[in-house]
């Protein structure tokens, strides 16, 4: 049996909701939905599993903690330690206060362009790639869920569609 996409279209949020639940209740896959804004809530009803993106984040950071550290270390201590007021520099720990805001901020810098390069891989939103949204006017004001059903359950999911608010089903 050959599968089709099926496309449903809504003007409210809410209405998308309430559709992704009967749609699911009612043992149907959805594939995608595509909206303007975040919708809260629809995770969960659409089966999508919770992201990793903090983890990433957390990874990120704690590289660019790392990293300035040992280049921290690396300055001050092993390729040219500077005595300062007679006080020469043998261990990183008596210096390291002096370099918390540096290490902060190189922190912060590794963990958000390294978001930001991941948010790209991720997304597919790079130089030449085309966007996989099935219709522009997602991008104003409109909302739709996006199904792969197998053709002879097309005419019962319009029915089901019909019932949950939708404006236009596509096939």
């Amino acid at each position: 049996m050959s599968k089709k996409t099926v496309m449903a279209v809504y003007e409210d949020d809410y209405q998308v909701v309430v559709g992704a639940k009967k749609l699911t209740e009612s043992g149907f896959k959805i594939k995608d939905v595509f909206s303007p804004f975040p919708i809260h809530g629809i995770d969960p009803v659409i089966g999508l599993p919770r992201t990793r993106i903090a983890t990433v984040s957390f990874l990120l950071g704690s590289t660019g903690t790392m990293l300035v550290l040992l280049g921290v270390w690396y300055m001050m201590i092993h390729d040219w330690h500077i005595d300062i007021g007679g006080k020469p520099n043998f261990a990183l720990y008596k210096n390291l206060p002096a370099f918390i805001p540096v290490t902060f901020e190189f922190t912060v810098f590794c963990a958000a362009h390294g978001m930001f390069l991941t948010f790209l891989l991720r997304s597919k939103i790079l130089p030449g790639v085309t966007a996989a949204n099935p219709d522009p006017r997602t991008t104003d004001d409109q909302f739709i869920i996006v199904m792969e059903v197998e053709e002879d359950k097309i005419a019962g999911i319009k029915g089901l569609l019909q019932g949950t608010g939708c404006i236009d089903i596509r096939s």
